[in-house]
């Protein structure tokens, strides 16, 4: 008797006492006062009809919760029976171009397990009509009706109605492949972002490639299913925002995959259907994977010039991505229309993103495959199917929403991933710790005070974000955000940008605002000169400084060179020969390459010279060093064997007789 036994769960108490008198007493009607005595005699409550008397244990309201329970489930399944009937009255919105007298093709069909980077695949039967009803800048789409594989009739007129997508030029086989891998990885991104409870759910459709394997050729296509609505572009991979229908929930989950990911990718080009997505595109920091529409961090750079944060983004704790005063006037209205277009209402219960407290070297790719699922059975039930309004597919077409369930819908279904759910809390906590220590905020002093927790001493290079403010500030060089016939950049922003993109940490960055400084050539912003002041000193030669650290070699010469001669020091440090031969010291010891990958050999200044140099100041000392004669000797006689390796035979002889009188003097 299953139904019988007691479930733990149904008691609801933590322990079991016995009766006491006082549990009997606290009912009232068991154990008359003496008034109650008084005015009812014994034997009305002896032979009395009234309502019985109800003695409470244990185990009594056991059968009261199963009934409610019975009753819960039956109204749960009137309420299915219904959407059931409501669909089935439904008409077929295709209906009117007959794709059921088409021929009937043998199809391979291929999907993709974002979480096992395993492809499946199986065998369908599809109608494919032969010609394009709409096109996009690179693919067509064709109309497509597909049997279910669990249906036992072939009834055309119910099956499930499909997109299927189509390159316009030829392209390798491969990049089929690769544009689901792309949507499925954004799709673990929006499930991702569905955990945070933010106002509004997103979902990415799921893609699959087919194969038709009795056509010449095997030509492939993309396969999604159909959505009736309203098609919306929200934002590309280059910076565009829609103006038509400026909404938040696109916008910020494009950000939140930005700092989730601890800065590693972004999720742009979102277009679907309200928040029923296809055809994203990812940005990763290296510009690897996702075929040429990654950008990399020139295209998070182009995402951040128009980005406005909402208050959807403020709700999740996302930080602002900085940008220069000119820029923010520049993007009010797209914030003032983002404001009266919105219907979305925060309810604060979203799930802030934090950054971590120590530093973590997880790769993105790491938080994302291990887990089996993004959400608990439980949040999937809750988010796994959300209502919207309208639809359509990427490329001017609809995509459908059920997987092989008949008629389309005005409802749109989400879906799950490929993968199993998370089968215990404890694997879902540990994800959701895993995935908060990589998450990073957007703004630069957040970052600067995470790299100050760093252990490696240089702090310089690694910072995605910094690299993301030096492409914007060459894209001001380059005039990108300029009005047409406008060829004045913003040197105000562009300088801003490489502000933060030097206190980022970014080796380049670094060099070139430090040349700014100090009034020396520069690659980047050639055309800025700032005045040659003693607090613009001191700030280039503390920027020159960290690039040494960093192993630069010309920072490395500049930096030995000022100690050496006292020239642009500034007014915080003074001449020391000290500094200076470490300096000099480091620069002939580097073989390698430098932090950017860089490796000049030091053509300007070779070995032999600085070798030299350092046997000089040894002779005469002062200025912090002690005089060393002997150490002068043995400096010269190096440089002479250096010099006479470089096939400077006069210079190396000239060398070896400095040798001898240095060592002459040690002699006297």
């Amino acid at each position: 008797m299953e139904d019988e036994r007691i479930n733990a769960d149904d008691l609801e108490v933590d322990s079991v006492h016995p009766l006491q008198m006082e549990d009997l007493r606290s009912v009232g009607s068991l154990f008359p006062t003496a008034d109650q005595n008084d005015s009812v005699g014994v034997d009305s409550h002896v032979g009395s009809t009234t309502t019985p008397v109800k003695y409470f244990s244990v185990v009594m309201g056991i059968s009261e919760r199963r009934e409610r329970r019975r009753s819960r489930i039956s109204v749960c399944k009137r309420q299915w029976q219904q959407a059931v009937a409501r669909a089935r009255a439904l008409s077929d919105p295709w209906e009117r171009f007959h794709l059921d007298q088409y021929p009937v093709e043998h199809a391979l069909r291929y999907r993709y397990n974002n979480l096992t980077k395993e492809w499946v695949s199986d065998e369908i039967l599809v109608k494919m009509e032969t010609q394009p009803f709409a096109h996009g800048a690179m693919r067509e789409c064709l109309r497509l009706k597909k049997l279910s594989n669990f249906s036992h009739s072939h009834n055309w007129k119910t099956a499930c109605n499909y997109v299927s997508k189509r390159y316009m030029d030829p392209v390798e086989r491969q990049v089929y492949f690769e544009d689901v891998r792309l949507q499925m990885d954004a799709k673990l991104w929006g499930e991702e972002y569905n955990r945070h409870n933010p106002p509004k759910k997103v979902d990415i459709m799921q893609v699959a490639v087919i194969e038709f394997v009795k056509r010449d050729g095997h030509p492939l296509f993309h396969l999604e299913h159909f959505i009736e609505g309203s098609y919306t572009k929200y934002n590309s991979n280059s910076g565009y925002v829609g103006d038509e229908k400026a909404r938040q929930t696109p916008q910020a989950f494009s950000h939140f995959t930005f700092e989730r990911s601890g800065h590693e990718l972004l999720v742009v080009d979102v277009q679907g259907v309200e928040d029923l997505y296809t055809d994203p595109q990812i940005h990763t920091a290296n510009g690897k994977e996702y075929n040429d529409g990654n950008l990399g961090t020139r295209g998070m750079a182009l995402f951040f010039h128009s980005h406005v944060c909402n208050s959807i983004c403020e709700s999740l704790g996302l930080s602002k991505f900085d940008l220069a005063l000119s820029e923010i006037k520049a993007i009010k209205r797209m914030q003032l229309r983002q404001r009266q277009c919105s219907e979305t209402h925060i309810r604060g219960t979203e799930e802030l993103c934090i950054s971590p407290a120590e530093h973590c070297s997880l790769d993105w790719h790491e938080l994302i495959r291990p887990r089996s699922g993004s959400l608990s059975s439980l949040e999937s039930v809750r988010y796994g199917r959300q209502r919207s309004s309208n639809s359509s597919g990427s490329d001017g077409a609809g995509t459908s929403t059920s997987e092989d369930s008949g008629f389309e819908t005005r409802r749109l279904q989400r879906y799950s991933s490929e993968s199993e759910s998370l089968t215990n809390e404890n694997e879902r906590l540990a994800f959701q710790d895993m995935v908060a220590k990589k998450s990073r905020p957007s703004c630069v002093q957040h970052e600067k005070e995470y790299r100050l927790t760093l252990n490696d001493p240089i702090k310089t290079g690694g910072s995605i974000l910094g690299q993301v403010h030096l492409d914007l500030c060459k894209y001001h060089e380059l005039c990108r955000f300029n009005k047409p016939g406008d060829d004045v950049y913003d040197r105000e922003a562009a300088l801003y940008h490489l502000r933060h993109a030097a206190d980022c940490g970014t080796l380049e960055a670094i060099i070139c605002i430090a040349r700014i400084y100090l009034m020396l050539p520069h690659d980047i912003l050639v055309d800025i000169e700032l005045p040659m002041t003693e607090e613009n000193i001191n700030i280039g030669f503390d920027y020159m400084k960290i690039a040494a650290q960093a192993g630069d070699r010309a920072s490395m010469l500049h930096v030995a060179k000022a100690y050496d001669t006292g020239l642009n020091l500034g007014t915080e440090r003074n001449k020391s020969w000290k500094e200076s031969l470490y300096w000099y010291e480091r620069v002939i010891a580097m073989t390698d390459h430098d932090e950017s990958g860089q490796y000049d050999n030091c053509i300007d200044d070779p070995r032999y010279m600085l070798i030299a140099r350092q046997g000089e100041m040894y002779l005469v000392g002062g200025c912090e060093l002690e005089k060393d004669p002997n150490q002068a000797a043995a400096l010269f006689q190096e440089a002479g064997d250096e010099a006479m390796a470089a096939g400077k035979g006069r210079l190396a002889t000239r060398y070896f007789e400095m040798a001898e009188e240095a060592w002459g003097s040690v002699e006297e």
